[in-house]
């Protein structure tokens, strides 16, 4: 079905296109507003190697015809663009409602800018539950019972083997959270991107693009 924000998230994706240049090395996210991206690609630059966070970003890549390569042996990349579920007024994110937001951040990390692109909609006062999670199988019980209250998510593991999760409780400092998160034993990783990740935020309203400071 159709999204109302579909002419934004189109928007905000046109507005990417413009940071790709012929040689570069580009990280994609996964996401409905990259859906809007990928289509683009295809003619748009000259010798562009991507990689794909996701099999099904891969997967829809792959028959647009663009190169891809696994990231194994690169160490880094010139641009990463990706969406968001949720964006704060400072600027922390919550990322990984398809559940690939362990390897969006390792794309996130390794890119020299770390582009976000997002429709008006994904703006939020204050950043509330869920926040996903990808945990390890081994010890699962008492992983949950340390991050209560979390609950597994009905989905296939990630393509590296982690189970996907939400954290459902409070979110009143994004910082203090991450860090509780990050150091739980058996957390692989969490949904919660901080601000100095990021480069610069691609807003669409309607047709309009604001970029928000930073």
């Amino acid at each position: 079905m159709p999204s109302p924000h579909d002419d934004e998230k189109e928007a905000a994706a046109e507005a990417a296109l413009s940071l790709i240049r012929s040689g570069m090395q580009v990280g994609l996210g996964t996401g409905t507003t990259v859906d809007h991206l990928l289509p683009l690609l295809p003619g748009h630059a000259r010798d562009v190697t991507y990689v794909a966070s996701s099999p099904r970003t891969e997967e829809s890549a792959r028959t647009l015809g663009l190169t891809l390569h696994p990231f194994e042996k690169r160490e880094r990349l010139d641009l990463t663009i990706d969406g968001a579920d949720q964006v704060s007024p400072a600027r922390w994110l919550v990322k990984g409602g398809g559940g690939a937001h362990t390897r969006e951040k390792i794309l996130a990390a390794a890119a020299e800018r770390f582009v976000v692109i997002v429709s008006a909609d994904k703006l939020v006062d204050e950043l509330r539950p869920p926040i996903p999670l990808e945990l390890l199988a081994f010890g699962l019980a008492a992983t949950l019972r340390a991050l209560t209250p979390t609950a597994l998510r009905p989905v296939p593991r990630s393509p590296d083997g982690g189970l996907i999760a939400d954290y459902q409780g409070p979110i009143d400092d994004p910082g203090v959270l991450a860090a509780r998160l990050s150091s739980a034993p058996g957390v692989i990783e969490h949904g919660l991107f901080p601000p100095d990740l990021v480069t610069e935020i691609l807003v669409a309203r309607r047709t309009k693009i604001e970029k928000l400071a930073l």
